[in-house]
């Protein structure tokens, strides 16, 4: 008979999520998973297999989480106010949260740029991939703005959230309303 799990995998995944998301992949060691989860290697073996597939998972999980705010961004029907919305919606959670973390996709995106990992990298372009069509949609509902220019913005949008992202880490919440304001002052 299989023994029983003392533990919920949802609680652990999460916590395993935030101490990625704080200290990146490579800083995190198993210790720091054993402690932060609370649960031994073996434990986490057992049910994510290797740090690298605990990582997917977490990154799973994250977009799980953010999948409301992306859906909201989705179903909106004002487009660049659409768009600009989301930007706050994506900080207002980061400082909601008293710890500035950024993004962790962004983060993901950035620590990963210059890596052979195949598996990191295709999650990150089926994400930054997916948002930047959205952002596409949004600016389409200008009919004034030729393809060209949507694209251009779409571009220009995606690196700005990225942008965004880093900056929560560091700046003020103030520093970060400028931010977004002047950005979408250019659009």
């Amino acid at each position: 008979m299989a023994r029983k799990k003392g533990y919920n995998e949802t609680e652990v995944l999460e916590k395993a999520m935030h101490l990625f998301w704080g200290n990146g992949y490579e800083a995190t060691s198993m210790q720091m998973l054993e402690k932060e989860m609370g649960i031994n290697k073996f434990s986490i073996y057992s049910s994510f297999g290797n740090k690298h597939s605990l990582f997917l998972e977490s990154l799973k999980h994250y977009k799980l989480n953010v999948s409301n705010t992306l859906e909201t961004l989705k179903s909106g029907t004002n487009g660049v106010s659409d768009i600009k919305q989301f930007f706050y919606d994506s900080i207002n959670s980061n400082f909601k949260q008293g710890h500035q973390k950024g993004c962790l996709v962004t983060n993901t995106y950035n620590e990963f740029s210059k890596s052979e990992d195949h598996l990191i990298k295709e999650q990150m372009s089926i994400f930054m991939d997916n948002l930047k069509h959205i952002f596409i949609e949004k600016l389409k509902m200008d009919t004034s703005k030729n393809d060209s220019t949507i694209l251009k913005q779409a571009n220009y949008l995606l690196l700005a959230k990225h942008g965004l992202a880093a900056a929560s880490r560091v700046n003020t919440k103030e520093e970060i309303e400028d931010y977004i304001e002047m950005t979408f002052n250019n659009i």
